[in-house]
């Protein structure tokens, strides 16, 4: 089961652990997780993000670093630079920033 910070919280800071992470609210400062991270369509995230997998619907704004996987969904909008062995954007996403797939 996913850690979920909900739409209304705000958290300026860092976030780390082993768990899934799911940001329906907004997140400020660095999020480094063993997992996956969710930032769903209400989501604002303002860090840059180290994990297993990212799946973006919301708004993210930072440089992405996954070992896994990085997927931006149609409604989902990015600037920053993506580091993943397999990217995978939506018809529709938004995205700003360079794509590093080597692994």
């Amino acid at each position: 089961m996913a850690n979920v910070i909900g739409k209304s919280i705000v958290i300026d800071g860092e976030i780390s652990g082993d768990e899934d992470l799911v940001v329906q609210g907004t997140v400020k400062g660095r999020i480094m997780l063993k997992e996956s991270l969710l930032v769903e369509s209400s989501g604002t995230v303002e860090a840059d993000i180290q994990t297993q997998n990212v799946e973006i619907s919301g708004a993210v704004t930072g440089d992405i670093q996954a070992t896994s996987k990085v997927e931006i969904k149609a409604d989902g909008r990015v600037v920053g630079n993506i580091k993943a062995p397999r990217i995978l954007i939506a018809d529709g996403a938004k995205f700003k920033g360079n794509v590093d797939m080597d692994r």
